[in-house]
This record gives structure tokens, C-alpha cells and sequence, in this order.
């Protein structure tokens, strides 16, 4: 095997990885854009492969998110069932919600950890994210290309700014009160009767 075909095995295994973090991982991005600085690969196989791996890495964090839901309480799983029902029974909702997953500024760990308690249908929502990290790493390793010499000081700052870091923690707690809100009685309070759901559905739930 060739010298960069495994520069481009290593860039594909540390963004995988970084991607099954849960939380507080560099953002891709700053991973790609210093693979293309240090090791000068090609800019579109750097794009499409670091979006296969995140798009994959963070499929398999949303998937192992969402077997927790099996240690809940009866309670618990039924509240998250009523607010996927409450977000996916609208048309409006649910484009937002896809956006949110393609063009968020957000860190993405938390958005596919939410996404994952929710049993969410995550083919739908890896393919938008896909698509909208094919976008911005483009963007970003254009970027890179065009400055390379003027980019050290920015992606050292990304890497350890105090505000990222709180940014971080808040949305994990926003993930862990996802869990501990009861979102049937909160919706019923705001007027919106959550959908109906058939009772071989309900009692799959309380199960």
C-alpha cells in the first residue's frame, strides 16, 4: 500500500473515531483542514471521505444512544415517544428538523445523541447531515487551501476556546434533561394533543 493511500486510511479511521465521541471531540473540520496542511492531500477525496466517516461515526453514536433508551423507565421511553410523535406529525416540524442536522452551527454529538433517544429514523437524518458536512468541509478545506500559511493561530484558538468548551457542556445537559423532561404532560400544557397511536404501539412502549 502506497504512502497516501494510507494518509487517506488514517483520515478516514480518526474522524470515524472523533465522530463516536459523545462529547468534547475537535470539530472535524480542524482535523481535515490539518491532515490537508501537513500531509497536502487531494481536497476533494479529503472532503468526500471526511464526510463518509463523520456521516458514518456519527450514525453509530445516534445507534448506540438510542439502545439506552431500553434502561428508562416505562415513563421515560413513553415521554420521548410523544415528543418524536409531536415533532415528526408535522410537515413543518420535521423539515426543521433536517435542516437543523445540515446547516446547525451546533456541535453534531449532541444533535444525533438527541436523535438517538428518540428512536428518530436516522437514514433520513445521516443523509442530510452528509450532505450538509460535503458542503461545509468543502468550504473549509477551500478555504485552507487558499490561506495555509495564516492558519495555525485560528485552528489552536478553535481548538481550546473556553467558549466551545461551555458550549459543550450545556448541550450535554440539554441531552440529558431531553430524558428527564416529561414531555407528555409539557405538550398537553402547550395545546398540542400529542398524536394517537395505535395500543399494540403503547404497550410495545410500557414493555
Amino acid at each position: 500500500m502506497t504512502t497516501a493511500a494510507w494518509h487517506y486510511l488514517t483520515v478516514l479511521l480518526v474522524v470515524f473515531l472523533i465522530n463516536l465521541l459523545p462529547a468534547f471531540a475537535p470539530p472535524t473540520w480542524v482535523v481535515l483542514v490539518l491532515f490537508k496542511l501537513n500531509w497536502h492531500l487531494n481536497p476533494a477525496a479529503l472532503v468526500v471521505l471526511g464526510a463518509t466517516a463523520s456521516a458514518g461515526g456519527r450514525f453509530c453514536l445516534a445507534s448506540a444512544t438510542g439502545r439506552l433508551r431500553g434502561r428508562l423507565s416505562p415513563k421515560r421511553r413513553e415521554s420521548l415517544e410523544t415528543l418524536k410523535d409531536y415533532l415528526t406529525g408535522h410537515r413543518g416540524r420535521s423539515v426543521l428538523g433536517l435542516a437543523l442536522f445540515m446547516v446547525s452551527p451546533l456541535p453534531s454529538a449532541q444533535l444525533f445523541e438527541a436523535a438517538g433517544l428518540l428512536a428518530a429514523p436516522l437514514l433520513p437524518v445521516t443523509a442530510v447531515f452528509f450532505a450538509g458536512r460535503l458542503i461545509s468541509y468543502s468550504l473549509y478545506i477551500g478555504a485552507a487551501t487558499v490561506a495555509e500559511h495564516s492558519l495555525g493561530p485560528t485552528l489552536v484558538s478553535t481548538l481550546t476556546s473556553p467558549a466551545g468548551i461551555i458550549v459543550q457542556v450545556l448541550l450535554v445537559l440539554a441531552v440529558v434533561l431531553l430524558a428527564a423532561v416529561d414531555w407528555t404532560k409539557l405538550i398537553k400544557r402547550g395545546g398540542a394533543a400529542p398524536p394517537h397511536r395505535p395500543e399494540s404501539d403503547r404497550s410495545g412502549t410500557r414493555a
